[in-house]
C-alpha cells in the first residue's frame, strides 16, 4: 500500500507542468546568460533582446520536438470570449527535397493572422486584414495534445496594423502595469524599498453543468446557445439541498480524474472540485496566480472542460443560466494585491488596527469600488448573467462590499478619531469532548455579497461563468491604480506624513462607507436602503454598457494608459452587437424548435385524443369522455396560443433587425423580442406538461439533470 501510495506521489510530481515551458525548463534548456536576460524581461518588464529570442526559440523549438509536436501557434484572446490560434508546422524545406526542424525569434516574437474577422467594434474596416500577435513571456508557453498530435502554443497579445489592442490580454497587461505603478509609489512612503513590482493575484473558481451528451445532441437550444431556451420544471429541483457538497457520483469522478490530470499538465493548480447547489452542477477552483497566468489558465480550463467531458460522453454547460427554475452559475474572482518578495498587500495582520498600510490598501479599495460600482457592474455583464444576478441565487445587480465586523468596526473609529482596537477571534466549542475548540475567525461570510472581504483577499462574485477574468480584472486593477495614485499624490506633497495619512483614510470611509453593506444582499429591504444611499442598481446588461464610454471612464483608463477612447468605443460596439446577436439566436433557435418539434408534437397528440374520442363514439357505449374533451380543449388552446406567439415573435425580430443605431437595437431585443421569447416558452412549457412523455421531441429536465448521469 505505502509503495502505491509513494507512486502516486511520484507520478502527479512528474505530471504537475510537464507540457508547459516553465522556470524549470528555461533553466535547463537556456544558456544561463540567455536565462537570465529572459528573467529580467518578465521579473522586471525590460525590453526583450532579439538575440536573446533566437536562442529561446531554439530551445522551445528543440523541447516541443521532443515532446512530440509537429506544429506551433500563437494563441490569442480576441474579443470573441474564445482564444484563437493559426497553427504553422516546423518544417522547412531544404534544397534535396527533404525538410529540416526550424523556428525562428522572429516566428516566436511576432505572427501575422488576418485582423478582418475578429471583432473590433470599427477599429478595423473589413477590408484591413493585417493584424499582429506578438509573444507575451510572462506567460509561459505550453503543448496541447490531442488526437491531431501535439502543438506548441505561444501566449500572445493581439494588436490591429495600426496598434490598437483587439484582444483581453493587452489591455490587462496594461492594467496590472498601471496597479503596479501607483501600489509601488505608496509602498516607498511606508519604508518599503526591497519591492520592485506589485503582482495582482487572482484564483477564479469556475462553475458548470455536465449532462449526457447524447441527450444534449438531442436539444436543439443547448447546441445554438449554451442554454434550454424550454423545458417544463421537474418534479425535484434543489430543494432538498442534497447536491451540494454531496458524494460526487462516479462518472463524474472519472471526469473530474481525467480533468485534473489534463490541467495539470498544463501547469493549472486544479485544486477543490466538489458538487455544487444545483443538480448536475459543480464546481473547480485553482491555487492562486499571477492575474495574467491565472486568466489564460481559465481559459484553458474552460476549453479542457468541454474536451474531456465530450471523451466522457457528456457536455459542459458554462452558461450562466442553462436551467430555468435552479441555480445559474458563476465564477468568483477571488483578487489580491502582493509584492514581487511575497508581502499580501490586502493581509490585515493580527492587529488590522495597527497596521496603516493595509488600511491605506483596503479603504483604496473601497473607494475604487464606489467610485467607479458602474465600470464593475458592467465588467460582470453578459446575456446570460442577466437571468442569474439578482434572482436569490447570486449577488444582486447592485455593488456592495462586504467587510465583517471586525474591519467594519475598524473604519468606524477610524471615522470617529483613531483605531485603538480590534475585535479578536474567539474559541468555538463544538459541545463534543472529544472534539478540540476550534479557533473562530472574527468574521463570518456572506455570500450574499457581490465584493467581499475573505480574509486577505476580495472575492468579486458576480463574474459570469462562460466570460474570461480578463474584463472584471482590466477594471479592478484600473480604478484601483486610479485612488492609489491620488493617494500617492497626497501623501508624497504632505508636509506632515501621519496627520494626512490620517486624514485621507478618514476622508476615504466617510465619502465611500455607503458602498460597505454587511447584511442580506438578498432582501427587499436592500434594494430600498441601496436606493436611499444612491447605489445604483443597474439590472441588465444593455443598461451597463454605455458605462464603458461616460466621460469617467474614458478619463481613468486613459490616465493610465490602458484603454484609449477609441479602443474603449470599440468595446462599447462589440458588447452590444454581442448582446443582440445572442438574443437573436436565441429567438430563432426557440421559433426553429416551436414550428418543427413542438408544434408537430402537440398536434399529433391533439389528433390521438381527437381519434380516442371518435373511436369510443363509434362503439355506441355510454361513456364519460369529459376527461379526454377537456385535455383536448386545453391542448388545443395553447396550441393556438404558441402559433400566435410564433408569428409575434418573427414580427418582433424583423423589426428589431430593421431598428437602427446598435444601441437601440440591443435595447429593442432585450425589451421586444426577449419578452416575447418568455411568452413562447410558457405555452410550450405548459404543453409539456401535457403532453405523452415518449411522444415529448427532446429530453425534458428531469433527463437532463437526473436519469442520465
Amino acid at each position: 500500500m505505502s509503495n502505491e501510495v509513494c507512486c502516486s506521489k511520484c507520478d502527479l510530481a512528474n505530471v504537475f507542468g510537464k507540457n508547459v515551458f516553465n522556470d524549470a525548463v528555461m533553466r535547463e534548456r537556456l544558456p544561463k546568460a540567455t536565462y537570465k536576460a529572459l528573467r529580467k524581461t518578465i521579473d522586471e518588464g525590460l525590453p526583450l533582446d532579439p538575440t536573446v529570442a533566437e536562442v529561446v526559440a531554439s530551445a522551445m523549438k528543440d523541447w516541443a520536438l521532443d515532446k512530440g509536436a509537429t506544429h506551433f501557434t500563437h494563441w490569442f484572446q480576441p474579443m470573441t470570449g474564445v482564444t484563437a490560434e493559426k497553427h504553422d508546422s516546423f518544417i522547412s524545406p531544404t534544397a534535396d527535397g527533404k525538410v529540416i526542424m526550424e523556428f525562428s525569434g522572429k516566428e516566436l516574437i511576432k505572427g501575422e493572422p488576418d485582423a478582418s474577422s475578429f471583432p473590433s467594434g470599427g477599429l478595423r474596416a473589413t477590408f484591413e486584414a493585417r493584424g499582429y500577435t506578438a509573444w507575451d513571456c510572462t506567460s509561459p508557453a505550453f503543448l496541447k495534445e490531442d488526437k491531431t498530435g501535439v502543438t506548441l502554443c505561444i501566449p500572445t497579445i493581439f494588436c490591429s496594423y495600426t496598434g490598437e489592442a483587439l484582444d483581453k490580454k493587452t489591455p490587462l497587461l496594461r492594467s496590472m502595469e498601471a496597479l503596479s505603478k501607483q501600489a509601488l509609489r505608496v509602498l516607498r512612503l511606508f519604508g518599503n524599498t526591497t519591492a520592485n513590482k506589485i503582482i495582482t493575484t487572482v484564483g477564479p473558481e469556475q462553475e458548470y453543468f455536465l449532462v449526457d451528451r447524447d441527450s444534449y445532441k438531442k436539444r436543439k437550444d443547448l447546441i445554438y446557445t449554451g442554454r434550454t431556451l424550454y423545458g417544463a420544471p421537474a418534479p425535484k429541483g434543489q430543494e432538498l439541498e442534497d447536491h451540494y457538497f454531496g458524494q460526487i457520483k462516479e462518472r463524474v469522478s472519472s471526469f473530474m480524474k481525467d480533468l485534473n490530470e489534463a490541467l495539470w499538465k498544463l501547469g493549472v493548480s486544479a485544486k477543490t472540485q466538489h458538487n455544487e447547489v444545483a443538480p448536475a452542477q459543480h464546481e473547480l477552483a485553482p491555487i492562486f496566480n499571477n492575474t495574467n497566468i491565472a486568466t489564460d489558465h481559465n481559459q484553458l480550463t474552460m476549453e479542457i472542460l468541454k474536451k474531456v467531458a465530450d471523451r466522457h460522453g457528456l457536455a459542459c454547460l458554462l452558461h450562466e443560466k442553462p436551467f430555468a427554475g435552479i441555480n445559474g452559475s458563476g465564477k468568483h474572482n477571488n483578487w489580491s494585491m502582493s509584492t514581487d518578495d511575497g508581502q499580501n498587500l490586502l493581509d490585515p495582520g493580527n492587529t488590522p488596527h495597527e497596521n496603516a498600510q493595509f488600511l491605506v490598501f483596503l479603504c483604496s479599495v473601497i473607494k475604487a469600488v464606489d467610485k467607479y460600482q458602474e465600470l464593475l457592474r458592467l465588467s460582470a455583464g453578459n446575456a446570460g448573467n442577466d437571468h442569474r444576478l439578482g434572482a436569490n441565487e447570486a449577488p444582486p445587480a447592485i455593488i456592495s462590499i462586504f467587510l465583517g465586523d471586525q474591519l467594519t468596526d475598524i473604519l468606524c473609529q477610524l471615522e470617529n478619531g483613531s483605531a485603538k482596537s480590534c475585535m479578536c477571534g474567539e474559541e468555538l466549542n463544538i459541545g463534543v469532548s472529544t472534539l478540540p475548540d476550534l479557533p473562530k475567525d472574527a468574521t463570518d461570510r456572506n455570500r450574499t455579497s457581490p465584493f467581499a472581504f475573505t480574509g486577505n483577499k476580495f472575492e468579486f462574485r458576480m463574474v459570469p461563468s462562460s466570460i474570461s477574468v480578463a474584463g472584471p480584472n482590466i477594471v479592478l486593477n484600473t480604478i484601483v491604480a486610479d485612488v492609489l495614485s491620488e493617494v500617492a499624490d497626497r501623501l508624497e506633497n504632505s508636509t506632515d506624513f501621519a496627520v494626512e495619512l490620517q486624514t485621507v483614510l478618514k476622508e476615504m470611509i466617510v465619502n465611500h462607507k455607503r458602498i460597505i453593506f454587511n447584511g442580506n444582499n438578498y432582501s427587499d429591504e436592500w434594494v430600498e436602503e441601496a436606493k436611499k444611499r444612491g447605489l445604483p442598481n443597474i439590472r441588465s446588461t444593455v443598461d451597463a454598457i454605455p458605462e464603458l464610454i461616460a466621460e469617467k471612464s474614458i478619463e481613468v483608463f486613459g490616465k493610465h494608459s490602458v484603454l484609449s477612447e477609441k479602443e474603449l468605443h470599440s468595446r462599447y460596439e462589440i458588447l452590444l452587437e454581442g448582446y443582440a446577436k445572442q438574443i437573436n439566436i436565441e429567438a430563432l433557435t426557440m421559433i426553429e424548435m416551436a414550428k418543427r418539434q413542438i408544434l408537430p408534437t402537440g398536434i399529433r397528440f391533439a389528433s390521438q385524443i381527437a381519434d380516442s374520442i371518435n373511436s369510443i363514439k363509434t362503439t355506441a357505449l355510454e361513456v364519460d369522455m369529459t376527461a379526454q374533451s377537456e385535455i383536448l380543449q386545453e391542448v388545443s388552446n395553447i396550441l393556438a396560443s404558441l402559433k400566435k406567439n410564433i408569428s409575434i415573435l418573427e414580427q418582433e425580430i424583423k423589426e428589431t433587425v430593421e431598428t437602427e443605431g446598435i444601441y437601440n437595437q440591443a435595447c429593442a431585443y432585450r425589451d421586444k423580442v426577449f419578452t416575447q421569447m418568455n411568452l413562447l416558452r410558457k405555452d410550450a412549457d405548459v404543453l409539456e406538461t401535457l403532453v405523452d412523455d415518449s411522444m415529448w421531441p427532446f429530453p425534458t429536465y428531469g433527463d437532463l439533470l437526473f436519469y442520465t448521469l
